[in-house]
């Protein structure tokens, strides 16, 4: 596994290995974005990810108010310009006045894929009922060139967590899958790289007919 490199501005990303997945890291918080405190999201997703990524990446972030017109242009140029394969949003999915993420990120996707959210609420339903008020969405981006996964997550890294990797029982063999085992599947459907994991953090699904040998990798 590469270190990620962390990317700014807005120019296409140069991939160092051919199945290099290039993951856009996206904050959203009117009070971290204006310095009133520090953000906890991206760190969170970078660690997680540090870990459960067997497989070459590089990640580029963006830390951003709650304004729905930036949030879509951002998640626009991640995928459109910057050749995200994949891009991941924290904060900004409540019943609130300012929490649009959901909003912004469905005015940019080609395709709903609901499961995504479906999964990110059952798991949490686990630990608060307040779980039901969560409004995280995922989409694909679609251009001709290019195609892209782009999920809303929750706030907080525990949750982040939980929703990325899932629930384990007392004996560590998982009881509810997180969502992230879904995702290479799903980046290999719409042409991306070919992501592996860890499987002592989470495991990657796949059909048999979909998984490569070390040899053919």
């Amino acid at each position: 596994m590469t270190n990620p490199a962390t990317r700014a501005g807005t120019q296409p990303i140069a991939r160092n290995h051919p199945d290099e997945l290039v993951v856009g890291l996206v904050s959203i918080s009117d009070r971290a974005s204006a310095g009133t405190y520090q953000d906890e999201g991206i760190p969170a997703l970078r660690d997680w990810l540090g870990h459960a990524l067997a497989s070459p990446w590089q990640a580029t972030e963006r830390l951003i108010p709650d304004e729905r017109a930036l949030i879509s242009q951002t998640l626009i140029e991640l995928v459109d310009v910057a050749g995200c394969d994949l891009v991941l949003t924290t904060g900004g999915t409540g019943p609130s006045r300012r929490d649009v993420t959901p909003e912004a990120t469905l005015a940019v996707g080609t395709k709903e894929m609901p499961g995504f959210g479906e999964q990110m609420r059952q798991i949490s339903l686990h630990f608060v009922p307040t779980a039901i008020l969560s409004r995280q969405v995922a989409v694909i981006r679609e251009t001709p060139g290019h195609a892209a996964l782009i999920v809303n997550l929750p706030g907080q890294p525990r949750a982040i967590r939980e929703t990325l990797e899932g629930l384990r029982g007392d004996d560590g063999k998982p009881l509810v899958p997180g969502i992230f085992a879904a995702v290479p599947y799903c980046i290999d459907l719409i042409g991306g790289p070919y992501i592996e994991t860890d499987e002592t953090v989470v495991k990657a699904f796949r059909p048999k007919s979909a998984i490569r040998t070390q040899s053919a990798g």
